[in-house]
């Protein structure tokens, strides 16, 4: 028996966005910039917050520079200690991700050497309409309304 996908609203979201990228972005190249474009997004997007918390904070290795006059006694209080702790480590991670992201980029530059025929394009495109078929397309909208109706299901049990 083949296991149910999962219904939390997460999942739910991630199953939506999954489709609509591939609805979107049905051929290979599609894909490939798509892609691209994520990730470059991402590597620009975290960079330039650990830049940002790098100069309000410091870069990590030095004690971080005080916003005010204030900070220094909530630090030498201990009030501060876990928020600059937590700050530090934010700084740690993004640093690690960026690192990450970089070896990414660096994999799928290797994707873009990829070129395929027309007809392999047109076989992305179809197979894009059978795993993320258009949720608002008639037929799909009255064949859920259907299974919606259909007390035996399992998701309509005891409801």
């Amino acid at each position: 028996m083949p296991e149910e996908p999962c219904q939390c609203p997460d999942c739910q979201r991630f199953y939506r966005e999954h489709d609509r990228l591939i609805r979107e972005n049905p051929s290979l190249r599609q894909q490939q910039e798509l892609n691209w474009a994520a990730l470059q997004s991402f590597r620009t997007l975290a960079g330039r917050v650990l830049e940002e918390l790098q100069k309000q904070h410091g870069d990590g290795d030095a004690a971080p520079t005080p916003a005010a006059p204030e900070a220094d006694l909530q630090e030498a209080s201990g009030d501060g200690a876990p928020e600059t702790e937590a700050i530090q480590q934010a700084m740690a991670d993004l640093e690690n991700i960026n690192a990450h992201l970089f070896s990414i980029e660096a994999l799928m530059e290797r994707i873009f050497d990829v070129r395929v025929p027309e007809p392999v394009e047109q076989t992305f495109r179809e197979v894009a309409g059978e795993l993320a078929p258009d949720p608002l397309n008639a037929d799909r909208l009255r064949l859920n309304r259907l299974l919606h109706q259909t007390p035996d299901l399992p998701d309509h049990r005891g409801g």
